[in-house]
């Protein structure tokens, strides 16, 4: 269950920008690195409650890739590094019944994503950029990053992934941004659906 990643550069409908813009739908949490605890539970064989030393000691993949926001700026090649969350899948054992993935983070944020998304071979539960941790308004100590997906899918200040059977609405989703929101399709709002076709009554998607 892999979706199409590798292809880099900038998405359609995007323009580079030398300056991130921070976003917090809630604020900015406080986040002591020795409290932090990852949850990862659902469908799953195996839940289990996670330290930062346990991720960190995981095996650690990688990438440069951009980044790019639904609101159409893109940072350029930025380093990530983290566990793929098909490690975090194998370690679990996520039952056939699973078709999304519900990240839930510190501060209340949710953003939903197809599982097939999550996982490809170049999506991360990410806990540095550019050779250093995560800044605290980037989401430290860990967030997805998922290249082929939109930034808000990218959810800051992790705390939770959850397995699911079927699609639900995160913060973003209630106000019309799209379930999937895959930048080479342009699938900013709900109403686009592109060549990869999300089946509305059930949640799931074609594998």
């Amino acid at each position: 269950m892999s979706a199409p990643s590798g292809r880099v550069g900038l998405a359609p409908g995007q323009y580079y920008s030398k300056r991130w813009i921070y976003y917090s739908a809630f604020g900015e949490p406080e986040v002591r690195p020795e409290a932090w605890r990852l949850k990862i539970d659902g469908l799953v064989e195996r839940p289990v409650v996670l330290t930062l030393d346990d991720v960190e000691r995981m095996p650690q993949t990688r990438l440069t890739r951009d980044f790019q926001c639904v609101t159409k700026w893109s940072i350029k090649d930025v380093v990530w590094e983290g566990v793929r969350l098909v490690e975090i899948a194998r370690l679990v054992g996520v039952k056939p019944e699973a078709q999304w993935v519900m990240f839930r983070c510190a501060d209340g944020y949710t953003a939903p994503v197809p599982l097939e998304d999550a996982m490809s071979e170049d999506a991360l539960i990410a806990l540095r950029m550019n050779g250093a941790p995560i800044p605290h308004p980037q989401g430290y100590p860990a967030r997805p990053f998922i290249p082929h997906l939109y930034g808000w899918k990218s959810a800051k200040w992790l705390s939770e992934v959850e397995f699911a059977p079927s699609y639900a609405d995160g913060y973003w989703e209630k106000f019309g941004y799209h379930e999937r929101g895959n930048i080479w399709e342009e699938e900013r709002f709900k109403g686009h659906v592109g060549t990869h076709r999300l089946h509305r009554s059930t949640g799931s998607v074609p594998v």
